[in-house]
């Protein structure tokens, strides 16, 4: 960080005064940084002293528990809030314009603990109420508070798990269902505070240890710890830790939490009419780090974005390093809703025209080198190789006998869909559901690619969604393939967790996308299946076998964003308008400017290119 440049911490409307967030970069005021747990990782601490309150809980192991003996001892942070919303809302935040119906329900409620369930450690009969009411009563008990405020929710709830793992910490894009939830039942305060905590967590200070995280990379989850008062054992403070991949099985950093930070950050905007939060200069800043990071200059020649496995959704080795579709469709949905609510001013000109730029190239490589139906499966049969020109058509020297076995029965006649990646000389023909049905959401596919992504998943429902909507990929690895690619991955085989396993949580994408497109009843069939079994089954984070019959045998139950996604699917079908705070249109420059590359002469000419601009954040 610049020598002139300090950081204002701020209290958050609704919690204690001593509890901060990271605010506004000026150039003369006191240094007010975060206290750090240690010299390379980045901590929030609660700066109250805290008196220690045990209750004994019998269901869980919450973020703030400590096992003693058979019972579990929890540690609450006892501050108390301060009427200070007004007061910041005048100050720093002018032009809110939330009126009173906006405050959220959870002010209202009793504070749980972390994660805590009913004390049987049993989800509501179905027979008592509704199933989607049993899922927001498992839904709110999975909130995360810190320092008596709502700001996310755990990854899972099972009370009969003995393994807890980092299933009880707060990911960035297992958040994002549950944060549309609330949006859409009209509970803001979680949204907000989650979006303004984890923007103290991004990484803002660029260093040369490869262990750390680079600037402006968003953590994979959080979680609130309780850790004693330095010097008084018998006073706690709370304490927000951090994971940017150097804790999780693999140690990759998350490339897609950050894309999905932004993509939050719109819809919030979107829903509540509240845009005073993306417009304050913490957050612009941190929009603008994001990009910086997405759109730094390397070796790659390819306007898509390089990734390495595991650093998406699909967490663990799979064989998607390189150009994986579900990180193209977030980059660019991330890119489009950056363009939305970056405010003008001089330092955002250069970078604004790069994402531009960014837009219409990515926009066409994907079209044209993603998509893939009968007559395109034909093209590459007949492909040449070895081709040197810059008109060539093989462009990326693809051998034909890459083409799948499976595949040249599978393909109907109807419909398409984008692959899974691209790179040279190998093309990954698999399906991924995320990165389709985002790009439906984002406009990346074009209008006829989006309708016939959609004819494609009716007319392959039987292997795509089955007797459990929705498999995560098509097909699964197997054999030699599952053993060199994977690496033998136990949680992995053919047909579970990422290699083909079936996840609820897709539902809510199939929803945003169906609708977007004027077909609801693709998610209605969808949702309907999934009430028959999955309340039955407790929750569950995935399915095994092919026909999604099983519960995952690693899978944890109560997975809380199986239970949001059930939940957004179920709120958009009855208010369809409400998936536009979700998707993104196709602007018209976009469509022009993709029109005039398709037209313009494929052969070029080597010359003086003109120099390009830097842009500067």
């Amino acid at each position: 960080m610049a020598a002139s440049e300090t950081v204002l911490r701020v209290p958050l409307g609704s919690v204690s005064q001593s509890c901060y967030l990271a605010s506004f970069f000026v150039n003369s005021t006191p240094n007010l940084s975060f206290k750090p747990v240690s010299r390379n990782r980045k901590t929030v601490r609660c700066t109250n002293s805290h008196e220690v309150s045990s209750v004994p809980k019998h269901s869980f192991h919450s973020s703030n528990s400590v096992l003693k003996g058979k019972k579990f001892v929890s540690t609450i942070c006892k501050c108390q809030k301060h009427d200070v919303e007004e007061s910041i809302r005048s100050t720093l935040l002018p032009s809110d314009g939330l009126s009173s119906e906006l405050k959220s329900d959870l002010d209202e409620m009793p504070l749980p603990v972390n994660g805590s369930v009913s004390s049987n450690g049993n989800a509501q009969s179905v027979g008592t109420k509704s199933i989607e009411d049993e899922a927001w009563d498992l839904l709110r008990q999975s909130v995360v508070f810190y320092c008596g405020s709502p700001i996310g929710t755990i990854a899972a709830n099972d009370p009969n798990s003995t393994s807890v793992l980092n299933y009880d910490q707060v990911f960035i894009r297992d958040f994002i269902p549950s944060g549309i939830a609330f949006l859409l039942k009209g509970e803001y305060d979680i949204v907000r505070n989650f979006i303004l905590y984890t923007l103290q967590l991004q990484s803002w200070e660029k260093t040369m240890d490869c262990h750390s995280p680079g600037q402006g990379l968003m953590p994979c989850s959080f979680k609130v710890k309780t850790v004693p008062l330095d010097g008084d054992d018998s006073m706690t403070e709370e304490v927000l830790d951090p994971d940017f991949g150097e804790a999780a099985i693999g140690r990759v950093a998350p490339v897609d939490s950050g894309l999905w930070w932004i993509i939050l950050l719109r819809a919030y905007g979107k829903c509540t009419g509240d845009l005073s939060v993306q417009e304050r200069v913490d957050v612009q800043t941190g929009i603008k780090m994001i990009l910086k990071l997405c759109l730094a200059d390397g070796f790659d020649m390819f306007p898509t974005l390089l990734v390495t496995d595991g650093s998406c959704m699909i967490d663990r080795r799979m064989g998607i390093h390189g150009h994986p579709l579900e990180i193209q469709a977030l980059f660019y949905s991330a890119l489009v809703c950056a363009r939305e609510m970056l405010t003008p001013e001089d330092g955002s000109a250069d970078l604004i025209r790069a994402l531009n730029n960014r837009l219409v190239a990515l926009n066409f490589h994907i079209r044209e080198y993603y998509w893939l139906d009968l007559k395109k499966i034909n093209e590459i049969y007949r492909y040449q190789t070895e081709e040197y020109s810059y008109d060539a058509v093989n462009k990326f020297n693809i051998y034909p006998d890459q083409i799948p076995s499976w595949l040249v029965d599978f393909m109907p006649n109807r419909g398409g869909y984008l692959i899974g990646n691209l790179q040279p000389a190998h093309m990954d023909f698999r399906f991924f559901t995320l990165g389709n049905l985002w790009s439906i959401v984002s406009s990346l596919a074009s209008n006829d690619q989006s309708h016939a992504i959609l004819d494609f998943i009716e007319a392959k429902w039987a292997e795509l969604v089955a007797d459990m909507p929705l498999k995560i990929c098509y097909p699964a690895m197997e054999g030699e393939e599952w053993r060199i690619i994977t690496g033998s991955d136990p949680k992995n085989t053919p047909w579970s967790y990422h290699n083909g396993g079936a996840w609820p949580t897709l539902l809510w994408q199939l929803t945003v996308a169906s609708i977007k497109m004027g077909r609801p009843e693709i998610a209605e069939k969808a949702v309907e299946l999934a009430e028959r079994r999955i309340s039955l089954d407790k929750w569950p984070e995935y399915y095994d076998t092919k026909r999604a019959r099983f519960i995952g045998k690693q899978a944890r139950l109560y997975q809380t964003w199986s239970i949001a996604g059930y939940l957004v699917a179920k709120l958009l079908l009855a208010n369809p308008a409400a998936a536009k705070f979700l998707t993104s249109e196709e602007d018209s420059d976009l469509r022009n400017a993709f029109s005039c590359m398709l037209s313009a002469n494929p052969r070029r000419t080597r010359g003086p290119k003109k120099a390009q601009q830097p842009f500067i954040v």
